[in-house]
């Protein structure tokens, strides 16, 4: 039986440029620390960093519910992320967008209001 979405991996080239990173866009320290994996807690669910993979948009397709995506968006290309797809709405007031972090993974973004994401960290 599937349980629903646990954890989301993102390969990097530079693990310590990515904890760095990853931690200033959740606003967290990661919770697992090691050479092999970095693993960041983010509302119930696990973002885990591995130094081995290639990065890219073809890999990971993970979305992260967010309460003001246009915020959310200008804060995390503040942080040095690139615009990939631009927010757009995709029905019932669920808008999507997503970034690519420095290291070129696709981080996608969900704001839904079916969901009250502002409690959950």
């Amino acid at each position: 039986m599937i349980l629903g979405l646990r954890t989301a991996i993102y390969p990097t080239p530079d693990l310590a440029a990515a904890k760095d990173w990853y931690a200033k866009v959740f606003e967290r320290a990661p919770y697992f620390d090691e050479p092999f994996y970095v693993g960041f807690a983010v509302g119930g669910f696990e973002l885990g960093l591995v130094p081995d993979g290639v990065p890219g948009t073809a890999g990971v397709h993970a979305y992260w519910g967010v309460t003001d995506i246009d915020a959310e968006v200008a804060r995390m290309v503040g942080l040095g992320a690139a615009l990939h797809e631009a927010v757009k709405d995709v029905g019932g007031g669920i808008k999507v967008a997503v970034a690519l972090d420095p290291f070129g993974n696709a981080l996608g973004l969900i704001q839904n209001p079916q969901f009250d994401l502002g409690a959950v960290r």
